[in-house]
């Protein structure tokens, strides 16, 4: 019998913890157990300050967890040899909110990529027309004025599609992509969303699209996790969990309208009381529209919640019930 292939990537039970100045622990990621396989798009979607970005370093490795471990085609990130993280450091690439940070200033749109191709391996003499085809996969002129730009004489739309064609200059398994729409306009947001779709289709590549606006998620992801505070309180595949939502934190952020930066406002739900936070119990429970006194007791396991793995972190979800949103959530 063939054993089945593992993920292409996989957090079990991971942990992050960070002290405060205060002397107390943030808990940014808590227990949190996330797979994606090969040429899946998961989207991971939550409030600024849910503990997606803090994923994202553990994904990319560029901090270790607390607790649990993460694990590269079965292999933990922790015990794997040199040469097998220079192999992963390529095959993992991460796509930031801010692009232009992650250039250096100094160097132009051509040196920025050669510097990619060389550490993929690349001949010398072969990185000029493979920089001018990855360019053009991204969606970008290749002229020789801009091949010696610098990243402040581009656009926002086109430091992104540079950046997305970096990375891609290391044929990446799985690219992470950190709101990397946040800030840009409309027009933009639906061209770099294109173009990941489609590069993703045509290279078989897995993305991790990490993201505040839930929309992203029904328009372009295969399997959704949403985040709060810490803890992956729903997941499952797309249509099921934007379709059917069981926990009542994903409900709100269905029934909540964007505003124009993208944020989520949950002043709709004003006839919801702000109760004190419930210490070892739910961490949804001080807004929460639907809390049982039996929330205060324990923080809830994903549990099946319908077909397709699709699960949720909910009493009433444990109890067999559908966990309605109140009337003042929905608006009825």
């Amino acid at each position: 019998m063939i054993s089945p292939q593992p993920p292409l990537l996989d957090a079990l039970a991971v942990t992050k913890r960070y002290n405060r100045r205060d002397g107390s622990v943030l808990s940014a990621v808590d227990g949190v157990n996330l797979s994606i396989d090969p040429a899946e798009t998961v989207a991971l979607v939550g409030e600024t300050g849910s503990g997606k970005s803090t994923l994202a370093r553990l994904a990319l490795g560029l901090t270790p967890p607390d607790e649990g471990e993460i694990r590269f085609r079965g292999r933990p990130l922790n015990k794997m040899s040199r040469a097998e993280h220079h192999r992963f450091r390529l095959a993992v690439q991460p796509i930031f909110q801010d692009p232009g940070a992650s250039f250096n200033p100094r160097r132009k749109v051509k040196d920025q990529l050669r510097q990619a191709f060389v550490q993929a391996g690349r001949r010398r003499e072969d990185i000029p027309a493979a920089s001018a085809a990855v360019l053009t996969s991204v969606g970008l002129h290749v002229t020789t004025d801009f091949l010696h730009r610098y990243p402040h004489e581009l656009s926002g739309g086109q430091r992104q599609r540079l950046a997305i064609a970096r990375a891609l200059a290391m044929a990446p398994d799985l690219l992470i992509a950190d709101e990397p729409l946040s800030g840009a306009d409309a027009s933009i947001r639906g061209q770099i969303l294109n173009l990941l779709s489609d590069l993703q289709e045509e290279r078989k590549i897995a993305i991790l699209f990490i993201t505040h606006d839930i929309s992203i998620a029904r328009a372009f992801a295969h399997r959704v996790a949403v985040m709060y505070q810490g803890h992956v309180v729903e997941q499952g595949l797309a249509g099921d969990v934007l379709r059917h939502p069981r926990h009542p934190y994903t409900q709100l952020l269905l029934a909540a309208a964007p505003s124009v930066t993208g944020h989520v406002d949950f002043s709709r739900f004003s006839s919801v009381a702000h109760r004190q936070p419930a210490p070892g119990g739910c961490v949804f429970y001080s807004r929460c529209p639907i809390a049982m006194d039996a929330c205060t007791e324990v923080q809830p396991a994903l549990t099946a919640a319908g077909p397709g793995g699709h699960r949720a972190a909910c009493l009433a979800v444990e109890a067999g019930e559908e966990a309605p949103l109140s009337t003042a959530a929905t608006g009825k």
